[in-house]
């Protein structure tokens, strides 16, 4: 039977798994087993911080539309109330950008939303 050499097979693989782990810390750049082990960690924790990272985002544009709303006297809770009761659909991410870019056009959704708010109760 003829020999198998499988350096260059081998020499791939690990080459591969380097220009992955390149960036990282220690051992765990040059050395192949730790680099391996590593690898495996941080593609977990990617995983898992895919899914938080959307969590977090929508966190921070909450709280960004309730800055800006409270400073015009009404609450977050009651604004999205009233933009869902009024059939405005605007996602927190485009509302958040409306408020921090472009405060004018933020302004007339509220003044809308508040204008008839406050013509329902009137009524």
């Amino acid at each position: 039977m003829v020999r198998v050499k499988r350096g260059t097979v081998a020499h791939k693989r690990r080459k591969r798994v380097f220009k992955l782990v390149k960036g990282f810390r220690w051992g765990r750049k040059s050395k192949y087993r730790l680099a391996k082990d590593a690898l495996f960690h941080a593609w977990t924790h990617a995983y898992k911080h895919r899914r938080t990272k959307k969590r977090t985002f929508r966190a921070l544009w909450q709280t960004q539309i309730n800055a800006f709303v409270r400073q015009r006297g009404i609450s977050y809770s009651k604004f999205i109330y009233a933009l869902k009761k009024n059939k405005i659909e605007i996602d927190r991410k485009i509302l958040s950008e409306l408020a921090r870019k472009h405060p004018k056009i933020f302004e007339k959704i509220l003044e809308r939303v508040i204008a008839k708010k406050q013509v329902k109760k009137a009524a």
